[in-house]
């Protein structure tokens, strides 16, 4: 008597396996997701909007308390990690961090939902996270969709990051724009926390994600000299954990771009004796608040 095998574990990742039949189970399926809100402790204002309703993405928006009708933000493209396949920009952690950079650096954050695996392979995460520093820019002129960018935005002072898979999906953007251009916007500077890159076990995963890739040399795995030297940014901030095995990625990420021609300045901060993006877990913690001051005052100081 034989039984089926479709049930045999073909692949296991760090976030997923891979079933015999093709079925794929996450890890961590599902996260805490909290609705957009006004903060009566500082004042920041959150919404929700559509980017694109074909495929899919959206974004949470914070604007901080506005005191001065005339006042312009500057303005941050905020892009989640989770290995490319789980949590949100809704998630609480997400929430509550751009919450509070938003207060303290005086900044408009438009934090990204894109598409996740296995729904949407690689690079719906990129076309997505594109598609929406795309919408950012509709509002250069001041008729795109969204008032509170129309009217408080400034892009003349722009930023683009995020943390793990997101921040691997920031240089990418960053990259981008050096090579088409994105009219009417300025990117001031990025900001890599914690970072994916190529270099770790984790690459094999990356691959499975993305059916058509370049293999372990394809460039947003493995970003080569010629396009961390069209960053389009003046300065850029690094934070690598101590405890985290994407640390040594993140510090190679740091010397291949001081070699490779760019002529921006920056910087690498590291957390030590902290794990993979400790500050999401608890923001009130000694450690969580110098990283958050460092992000904030990287703003504030274009």
């Amino acid at each position: 008597m034989s039984s089926s095998t479709d049930n045999e574990i073909l692949k296991e990742f760090l976030f997923f396996r891979v079933y015999k039949d093709g079925s794929v189970e996450l890890f961590r399926p599902h996260c805490n997701k909290v609705p957009p809100s006004d903060d009566p402790t500082t004042g920041v204002r959150s919404k929700d909007v559509v980017i694109s309703s074909e495929p899919a993405v959206s974004a949470r928006i914070f604007i901080p308390k506005l005191t001065n009708p005339d006042r312009k933000f500057p303005l941050l493209l905020y892009v989640h990690g989770g290995g490319f396949c789980t949590l949100s920009a809704f998630a609480r952690s997400y929430h509550n961090f751009c919450g509070t950079v938003s207060a303290q650096a005086d900044a408009i954050v438009v934090s990204v939902e894109y598409g996740l695996f296995p729904d949407r392979p690689i690079p719906a995460c990129y076309e997505d996270s594109w598609a929406a520093l795309k919408w950012v820019a509709s509002h250069v002129s001041g008729n795109g969709p969204d008032p509170w960018l129309n009217d408080q935005a400034d892009f003349g002072r722009v930023f683009v990051g995020g943390d793990s898979g997101g921040g691997n999906i920031s240089h990418t953007l960053v990259f981008r724009v050096g090579s088409i251009g994105l009219p009417g916007v300025k990117i001031i500077g990025m900001i890599l926390v914690h970072p994916f890159f190529g270099g770790t076990e984790d690459d094999q995963m990356w691959l499975y994600m993305c059916p058509e890739n370049g293999g372990l040399e394809d460039p947003r795995l493995k970003p080569p000299a010629e396009d961390l030297a069209r960053l389009c940014c003046e300065k850029v901030l690094i934070f690598v954990a101590e405890k985290d095995y994407l640390s040594p990625v993140g510090k190679n990420y740091y010397e291949e771009l001081t070699k490779s021609g760019w002529e921006g300045s920056v910087e690498l901060v590291e957390n030590e004796g902290e794990q993979h993006v400790f500050h999401l877990r608890n923001l009130t913690d000694e450690k969580s608040l110098e990283l958050t001051n460092k992000f904030v005052s990287f703003i504030k100081q274009d």
